[in-house]
């Protein structure tokens, strides 16, 4: 079997490792831009379109792609990666002393045996942070770490400290559902 994963995000990469050992990378040339607001369509919508690039590109039998997408999101509002430092304080701000959500849509494409399908899920997991003081807001944005990542954070880096509790699956929040992508996959006999 080929396994594809559709995406150029290192920390997928790396998780994508521990469902799947041997795969390679293709990256979506499409642009990520959805009509919908809410953050379960939102991530299921973006990642069917990066799974489904990639896999009418391949005519190769047997093969499985794998695209994912994952937001931020607090009060159903979608937080993306911040625009500049600014957005980045106000973005940390709002989830400071609160509870959110992280959601990731997964969609694999696959053929196997002659046979053409594709499943899509949405992970959700429950994120608590501490009340953060000004100073430490404004210490975490001057370390560069929020620019790239949805909603201003990286769990798996120096923000690891404001985490006070996950419900749910941590590797979610990374960017990768990885048990329920290996239940699905196992399902699906893909594996």
């Amino acid at each position: 079997m080929r396994y594809v994963l559709a995406s150029g995000s290192p920390r997928r990469k790396e998780l994508l490792r521990k469902v799947i050992e041997d795969y390679e990378i293709l990256i979506p040339e499409g642009e990520e831009v959805t009509d919908s607001k809410e953050p379960e369509k939102v991530v299921m919508e973006l990642s069917f379109k990066k799974a489904s690039e990639i896999f009418h590109k391949i005519l190769t039998e047997d093969v499985v792609v794998i695209g994912a997408d994952t937001v931020v999101s607090y009060n159903q509002k979608v937080l993306g990666k911040p625009s500049d430092k600014d957005d980045a304080r106000r973005m940390i701000g709002e989830l400071s002393g609160n509870t959110h959500q992280v959601y990731t849509g997964v969609t694999l494409f696959f053929r196997k045996d002659g046979k053409e399908g594709h499943i899509s899920f949405c992970e959700e997991t429950n994120v608590d942070v501490v009340k953060m003081t000004d100073d430490e807001i404004d210490a975490y944005v001057k370390t560069n770490e929020p620019d790239d990542k949805a909603g201003a954070y990286g769990v798996q880096g120096l923000f690891a400290r404001y985490i006070g509790g996950i419900k749910g699956d941590f590797y979610n929040v990374v960017g990768l559902p990885v048990a329920r992508l290996y239940a699905e996959m196992k399902r699906k006999d893909l594996l």
